[in-house]
């Protein structure tokens, strides 16, 4: 009888294997990071062999260090950074080009050419989404316009495309022999090209962007079995499949309307429960799809994206070489009492929620004599908790729910000082749960789930429980006023590029 379920967790800057055991405790984990290639300011790529080869070692490293052996997994699920585009040859595996990263700006011309019929919100009806860098579809567009005979080839389905589960999903269920072509809705909804309301690519959208739709995967739901893994895991049903964030929500185990999550990694990701209905927003939020879970009604969410986060801090180490390891920040920030007077603003790619402002980039403001370090490393930590309060306000107006609490998960959330700042500036509790890598959870829930490991979301429930909570002890109006200034901070960095 199998006792775990399994989960590839593939994300920005890294790639890590992990197991969970029935009650959802972690008993093994392995993870190894990936190369950023940064081929021209604004631009961010990653080799999608290298993610594919780490994605193998991790998985043989994680079953050593738990001491047991495939077969004793019930499934797997994948879980994945969400937007990163990649394209490849059907027949060899190999892929044409680079993944081109969430991040990359690169697809800005084409975004504002899309625009010019229809503005910003063009296909936000259909998709949820605005014209941006961010989503997929004008990444897909950008490869078939920029590649030598890639469109071609895509027109007949000699290539395939894919976000990096349906990479990763392709590659363990056999790649050129036989691999399973397909994505969930929840990462089929961040690429531009599906109807929010079918579930299905909208074949409209794909024309305009000249999209084939041979080369597309097939959209299934987030929890089902999609085929059998081949190599370290052979013979194990692969059974999940969802988008980092949405695995987070499953993972925090948010099943009721109007609960709500926050991931704090390399960017921000808040998502609330809206119900099996999607909920257009009118203040800058992301409609997207939540989850499915087999022939059940899907799931959607507002979501609130914030491209830089946890990333800052990494900055702060590789470029500027202000730390040496990145937990070190919060002792760096605890040096002085207050910012100083100081805002970083983070927009290394432009703005995402509230404003979706790609002409947006990088400012810190506010800089006197008397600023140091410290005062540096504690805006660069304030910044992802006023982006949050940013966020949380247009949340807010949308749903017309305000929010009781924070559930938060993610590497940033075990660093005390933010998590306060954090819950000050919202005003409500802020809750880690005991488990705070919810977003592998999430995905292992979901294949667990497809096979029966787990019967129903309320045996999930029943796992969650609570680490540490903190609550607001910040005076309101001092926050009001350190707020304004944060706003006028942010109006500092827009139209910075004029192309």
């Amino acid at each position: 009888m199998a006792e775990y379920a399994g989960a590839l967790d593939q994300g920005t800057t890294s790639t890590r294997f992990m197991i969970f055991d029935h009650s959802g405790k972690v008993v093994g984990i392995d993870q190894k990071e990936h190369e950023q290639i940064y081929p021209k300011p604004g631009l961010v790529e990653h080799d999608p062999m290298e993610i594919w080869q780490r994605s193998e070692d991790v998985i043989t490293g994680g079953l050593k260090k738990a001491k047991i052996k495939a077969s004793d997994l019930a499934a797997v699920g994948i879980t994945n950074q969400r937007e990163t585009t990649v394209v490849w040859e059907k027949s060899s595996g190999k892929p044409v080009y680079n993944a081109i990263v969430w991040q990359d700006t690169r697809t800005d011309k084409i975004c504002n050419d899309l625009a010019k019929d229809g503005g910003q919100d063009r296909f936000r009806s259909k998709v949820g989404l605005p014209l941006a860098t961010y989503f997929s579809g004008p990444k897909i567009k950008w490869i078939l316009d920029n590649v030598d005979g890639v469109r071609e080839r895509a027109q007949r389905g000699e290539v395939l495309f894919g976000n990096i589960d349906t990479w990763c999903i392709w590659n363990l269920t056999g790649g050129p022999d036989g691999g399973a072509h397909v994505t969930d809705v929840s990462n089929a909804s961040r690429t531009m090209l599906m109807n929010l309301e079918t579930l299905d690519w909208d074949d409209e959208i794909l024309g305009i962007m000249g999209v084939p739709r041979a080369m597309l995967p097939q959209i299934k739901p987030s929890s089902e079995v999609y085929g059998e893994a081949k190599g370290a895991l052979a013979g194990i049903p692969v059974a999940g499949d969802l988008g980092d964030q949405q695995a987070a929500v499953f993972g925090q185990t948010a099943f009721d309307v109007g609960d709500a999550k926050n991931t704090y990694g390399t960017g921000n990701f808040m998502l609330l429960n809206t119900g099996t209905k999607p909920v257009q927003s009118k203040s800058g939020l992301l409609t997207t799809l939540g989850y499915k879970i087999g022939s059940q009604p899907a799931v959607y969410c507002l979501e609130g994206a914030i491209a830089i986060t946890g990333a800052l801090v990494q900055w702060l180490r590789d470029n500027l070489g202000l730390i040496k390891q990145s937990p070190e920040v919060e002792d760096l920030a605890k040096t002085v009492d207050d910012n100083g007077g100081v805002y970083f603003v983070p927009a290394f790619s432009g703005l995402f929620a509230p404003y979706w402002r790609s002409d947006a980039r990088g400012a810190i403001v506010g800089l006197t004599r008397y600023v140091n370090k410290g005062h540096i490393a504690r805006a660069a930590l304030e910044a992802t908790a006023w982006q949050t309060r940013e966020v949380l306000d247009a949340m807010n107006a949308d749903s017309g729910v305000a929010l009781k609490e924070l559930k938060v998960d993610g590497g940033m959330v075990y660093n005390d000082l933010l998590m306060q700042f954090q819950a000050d500036v919202l005003g409500v509790p802020v809750i880690r749960p005991s488990v705070a890598e919810t977003t592998a959870l999430g995905a292992a829930y979901a294949a667990g789930l497809a096979v029966g490991f787990w019967k129903e979301v309320n045996d999930l429930r029943a796992n969650w429980g609570k680490d540490k909570d903190w609550s607001p002890k910040m005076d309101k109006a001092e926050v009001d006023r350190e707020y304004k200034q944060w706003k006028k901070a942010v109006t500092r960095t827009f139209d910075w590029v004029e192309e």
